[in-house]
């Protein structure tokens, strides 16, 4: 029996007691099989509810019911997708791109009520493509669905499902399981209580009423294996010396049921270690975390609050004027609970041409005539279907994800310029292939003699990148305060214009030429550190290449004051100056 097969026979017995699974492969014939196999050994009342990756909070938790209140004129609460789930399932749907936010939903929803599973569906690709660590935290099983005949007696499954908590655990399987969830690095301690908890229900499949080895190997297998983040250490212990021939009955004893426990220990890592793909079993002996990973591929700038661009996340209250755009639907539901209150009220409209168009604008349905005081003629009373005030007004709030200009400052001076304008070119020209993913820019700063120079534009333009690069001469003095000081003027238009600057400086620090253009180490160096000083302010980050060939304090002294990372590459490489710049990029 595959593992995809036992860890659905296990889950079916007791879905909440797990917390869940995690059915880790794409959309097709594979994932729906196993989908719809585990609804048939479910009971037929468990409920089954599918949660959308974009659900709104209202849906999920419940709220408002926004159309029963506005006709019942009092607030009526609506039931959300979790309380229609009580006692069931929830199938979360592309996990790999859920929100933090809807994973801290779930999670509180295990940890609060006992009640729900989620099966979370994962279709990433790549290793970094996965769901929020804390819901990850809370589902015992990890499966991947194989093309196979699902097979399985339903009569076994109820059975088991009626005595699993009757099963025992000794403590040399707890042990078995802690210490092979230690030797894993599994950083979780609700795993070790996960794993006890398949065993036992493996143990009740076989109608079993005790764990068993074989119950603890599968444990470790379909529980520990996916957390593991690094590889066993191989420890080589000298075998135990035989007894003295008077050690009495009750010490063999002991000693045979020590020698017993040692190898369950071997035996559930070893069945830990099996599920493991070779490839990653690699990476853990290399001491790299097989653990999930969010990288910031894809990701842009900084979130920064916007009025009429951006995805929207929720409303305030506020009145429509400078670009925000009203929510209608929460003005509706501000207003609903109060409409019986407001109901009833007459107003009097006189004839169109006499009424100015923001009056006339939103009033309803002509109703029957009122019976109030007479009306005049050309007259007409007019009840509005819903009352709104000032007090229901919200607008929404919207978040735009800022773009990255990445600015290279180039010390072009000294008789190493053309080998750090080759580093920086390769690592500008790297960039560049990435911003089409990105969509990132590029900018490129050059400073030698007695000035700084803009030799790139911010642009994603590769073509242009590479013919101003190689039309850029070295030698000279090393004006570094004029050189920040036209970064961080660039890096201002930058942010005016929407984009979150990132400033890598390629220098070695050793400034000689002052603001004014006179020459004078001292003099250079108290500007540059002025001007560091006034970069550090603006609050943009920055990361200082120290290229010279021996890392001196100068750099450091520069980086300090510029707020920035300082790295000592004295043989710098394109693809590593890259790869850290990279690291360095701003993101939400």
């Amino acid at each position: 029996m595959s593992d995809a097969i036992a860890a659905l026979e296990v889950f079916a017995v007791a879905p909440h007691a797990l917390g869940g699974v995690r059915v880790r492969c794409g959309a097709g014939p594979e994932r729906d099989a196993w989908l719809d196999a585990l609804r048939g050994l479910l009971p037929a009342a468990m409920p089954w509810r599918r949660v959308p990756v974009h659900i709104r909070d209202e849906a999920l938790l419940g709220g408002l019911d926004l159309a029963a209140t506005l006709a019942a004129g009092k607030p009526v609460a609506e039931r959300g997708l979790l309380a229609q789930a009580a006692g069931g399932i929830v199938v979360a749907a592309m996990t790999e791109r859920m929100s933090a936010a809807l994973a801290a939903r779930l999670c509180a929803a295990l940890d609060e009520d006992a009640s729900i599973a989620v099966v979370a569906l994962d279709e990433g690709a790549a290793d970094d493509e996965a769901p929020p660590p804390s819901l990850l935290d809370r589902l015992a099983l990890c499966v991947r669905p194989e093309a196979a005949v699902i097979d399985i007696d339903a009569k076994r499954i109820v059975q088991a499902r009626e005595h699993w908590q009757q099963v025992q655990a000794s403590d040399a399987v707890i042990e078995a399981l802690v210490a092979a969830a230690a030797a894993l690095g599994v950083p979780s301690a609700r795993a070790s209580w996960q794993a006890l908890c398949v065993a036992r229900i493996a143990a009740a499949l076989d109608g079993r009423d005790a764990v068993h080895a074989d119950d603890a190997a599968l444990a470790a297998r379909l529980v520990l294996a996916p957390r593991a983040t690094r590889a066993p250490q191989a420890n080589e212990e000298p075998a135990p010396e035989p007894p003295p021939p008077d050690t009495d009955a009750a010490d063999n004893e002991d000693d045979r049921s020590a020698e017993s426990d040692r190898p369950l220990d071997d035996r559930v890592v070893a069945a830990a270690l099996a599920a493991i793909p070779p490839g990653l079993l690699a990476l853990l002996a290399a001491g790299r975390s097989a653990g999930p990973r969010r990288g910031d591929a894809g990701r842009m700038g900084q979130n920064t609050a916007s009025r009429q661009r951006g995805r929207s996340i929720g409303a305030v209250r506020g009145e429509p004027r400078g670009g925000a755009r009203l929510a209608l639907i929460e003005t509706l539901r501000a207003a609903a609970p109060w409409q019986k209150l407001r109901r009833g009220t007459t107003l009097r409209q006189v004839p169109r041409e006499s009424v100015r168009p923001e009056v006339s604008k939103g009033r309803a349905e002509v109703s029957k005539p009122s019976q109030g005081p007479a009306i005049a003629q050309g007259e007409r009373v007019v009840t509005q279907r819903v009352h709104v005030t000032r007090d229901d007004l919200r607008v929404q709030r919207r978040v735009q994800r800022r773009a990255t200009t990445t600015i290279f400052a180039i010390d072009a001076s000294g008789s190493q310029a053309l080998h750090r304008l080759a580093e920086a070119k390769g690592a500008v020209e790297l960039l560049l292939a990435d911003c089409y993913a990105r969509r990132d820019r590029v900018a490129v700063i050059g400073f030698r003699g007695t000035a700084a120079q803009v030799l790139l534009a911010p642009t994603r333009s590769l073509v242009r990148a590479k013919r101003q690069l190689a039309g850029l001469p070295g030698g000279g003095g090393t004006p570094l305060a004029a050189g920040i000081d036209a970064v961080q003027t660039m890096a201002a238009a930058v942010r005016r214009g929407g984009a979150t600057p990132l400033v890598v400086l390629l220098t070695d620090g050793r400034a000689n030429i002052a603001r004014d253009g006179s020459p004078g180490r001292e003099a250079a160096m108290r500007d540059a550190l002025a001007a560091a000083r006034a970069f550090c302010g603006s609050a943009t980050a920055a990361l200082l290449i120290d290229t010279s060939p021996q890392p001196g304090a100068a750099a450091q002294s520069i980086a300090a004051a510029l707020g920035a990372r300082c790295i000592a590459l004295p043989h710098a490489q394109a693809q590593a100056l890259s790869q850290a710049v990279l690291r360095e990029r701003p993101h939400a």
